[in-house]
């Protein structure tokens, strides 16, 4: 089992900024890929972006491309998803996943195999 917790999540004014913290803990060996998704209420789970943390490759979302970034600290076994000239519509709850046995960044949530709690961001207007 891979247990994930995350952090960082909060209420931010609109143009402001968060990180969001997930670090990963149990049996990590073969996870590469870690995804950051969101759910607002009412929505579907959308992905925001991802990151091959072996190969420090990432891949975002066209709606939060050149705002949000996403980096690595492997010897602390965490990912971090910068969010920068956050937006009303960023509101939503925070999800980091991680896909076992892959080196591909995918944009499905069906395909990640484990999940964190999820931290609620609040960006008010």
């Amino acid at each position: 089992q891979v247990q994930l917790v995350e952090s960082g999540g909060g209420l931010v004014q609109a143009g402001g900024s968060l990180r969001l913290s997930c670090a990963a803990s149990g049996r990590t060996f073969s996870v590469y890929v870690m995804g950051w998704f969101r759910q607002a209420p009412g929505k579907e789970r959308e992905f925001v972006g991802g990151i091959n943390r072996s190969i420090d490759r990432t891949y975002y979302s066209d709606s939060v491309k050149g705002r949000f970034t996403i980096s690595r600290d492997n010897a602390k076994n965490t990912v971090y998803l910068q969010m920068n000239s956050l937006k009303p519509e960023d509101t939503a709850v925070y999800y980091c996943a991680a896909d076992q046995g892959t080196f591909a960044i995918s944009p499905r949530p069906e395909e990640y195999d484990y999940w964190g709690q999820g931290t609620p961001v609040t960006v008010s207007s």
